[in-house]
């Protein structure tokens, strides 16, 4: 009888233990972090059912770690991180994946004619992310009218005071 809570205390040490080793899925709602939506941390989770913890970085409007129902694809994470940026370059979408074995596998994706073409050129893949996916959308910042306005005023006034320099000097 005096054994009874060193055992039933063992049991949850051995059951923390288990349930820390893969803290990539989540089953239902966390109520600790429901509606904490900051520090990049958003919860989009199945309250009656399994979760997974994936991450997208890059060129989406907001970038960060996700809790998402298992059943989610590629497309629905980026729905979800609020669709991408005009920046972005779509046809070298990578997901990073190490799977139970420790090995790493990188998928790239182009998703430049779900995005904006007018139809589909090819077949369209979209998988099922898994607990711990990491996905980057690269992109590189896009120079509009007033970027190339600056930079252009700046060398010819730069050139015009030079020049001013000079004609002062020799008079």
């Amino acid at each position: 009888m005096k054994y009874i809570p060193v055992f039933l205390l063992l049991l949850l040490i051995s059951f923390r233990s288990v349930s820390a080793q893969n803290d990539n899925y989540q089953l239902g709602l966390n109520p600790n972090q429901r509606f904490n939506n900051q520090g990049a941390y958003f919860d989009y989770s199945d309250a009656t059912g399994l979760n997974i913890k994936v991450s997208v970085w890059g060129y989406v409007k907001y970038p960060g770690k996700y809790v998402i129902p298992v059943q989610s694809d590629l497309k629905d994470l980026i729905s979800y991180a609020g669709g991408i940026s005009d920046d972005s370059n779509l046809d070298d979408i990578r997901l990073y994946r190490v799977d139970a074995d420790s090995s790493q596998h990188m998928m790239k994706y182009n998703y430049n004619d779900l995005w904006w073409g007018e139809g589909l050129s090819g077949q369209l893949k979209l998988n099922n992310l898994q607990a711990g996916d990491v996905v980057i959308i690269p992109g590189r910042p896009r120079l509009y009218f007033e970027n190339y306005l600056s930079l252009i005023l700046g060398v010819v006034t730069t050139l015009v005071s030079i020049a001013t320099l000079i004609i002062t000097i020799n008079k």
